[in-house]
């Protein structure tokens, strides 16, 4: 059973159909790409499998557990905590609160403490707080934001909120990551830093991953497999070699020769 399996997927706004009976098959432990210009349906994509959007027709199958589940139409939440976390496009995350607070915040939907002992601090909330408050200094550690666990988010440089995201994101323990345009505005250092990281993650947590990134030089040293959108349709998808010289890629989203 695939981690991850997306039948005729369909959303439309009012005579606007953003995304067009889509395809997509993610096994576990894969890292794949979802490419295509401005305004293809990348991003909407990501928010019917999050729950922003309800679809309009299709299916939406997560393998969470021993179990697949029909995850279309559900609450953002709920969907979290079936295990899919995300990152997105323009960085959100809580800006007046610390680097510290953002991950903590995350990892809150998995408590293991009641009401009671949430209202009266009693041992057992003392104790998962604890424990809590040490992984999410570990998850800074991981990017390298340890040292800035107390300054506001907002007050971190462009790159490093990136990596906060993602840290945020990696706290709720999710099996299946998707990381929308994460090299976005980042220098060509940030963003070889960022590739690596993403690598190491995913062999760390066991995580299966989609991603979507306009920088093709990342998507094609990282990406295992790729799928190509163009107005909301899926025109190509295969391995990176595959999509390098596939014609309709070129026309509809490169406009010449992919530099790898």
């Amino acid at each position: 059973m695939p981690m991850l399996s997306v039948e005729k997927l369909t959303k439309s706004f009012g005579g606007l159909t953003a995304v067009s009976n889509v395809n997509i098959t993610i096994e576990k432990g894969e890292l794949v790409g979802l490419i295509g210009p401005n305004g293809a349906g990348k991003t909407t994509i990501f928010n019917l499998l999050t729950g922003v959007y309800v679809p309009t027709s299709g299916h939406i199958t997560l393998q969470s557990g021993d179990k697949p589940k029909n995850i279309g139409g559900q609450k953002p939440y709920d969907i979290t905590k079936l295990g899919v976390a995300r990152t997105f496009q323009n960085i959100r995350l809580f800006k007046n609160l610390s680097v510290l607070d953002n991950v903590r915040i995350a990892m809150h939907q998995n408590v293991r403490y009641g009401l009671g002992s949430s209202i009266f601090h009693g041992p057992s909330y003392r104790k998962e707080e604890a424990h809590l408050l040490n992984e999410a200094n570990d998850f800074l550690k991981i990017f390298k934001l340890h040292n800035k666990k107390d300054e506001l988010a907002k007050n971190l440089p462009y790159g490093e909120q990136r990596h906060l995201e993602i840290a945020r994101a990696l706290a709720t323990k999710p099996s299946l990551l998707l990381l929308d345009e994460p090299a976005a505005g980042m220098n060509p250092a940030e963003t070889a830093s960022l590739t690596e990281s993403i690598r190491w993650i995913r062999e760390q947590f066991d995580l299966t991953i989609l991603l979507i990134e306009h920088d093709m030089s990342l998507v094609m040293k990282i990406c295992e497999r790729i799928y190509v959108l163009d107005h909301g349709v899926m025109i190509a998808s295969g391995i990176p070699e595959e999509i390098k010289s596939d014609k309709r890629v070129i026309e509809a989203y490169l406009g010449g020769e992919l530099d790898a």
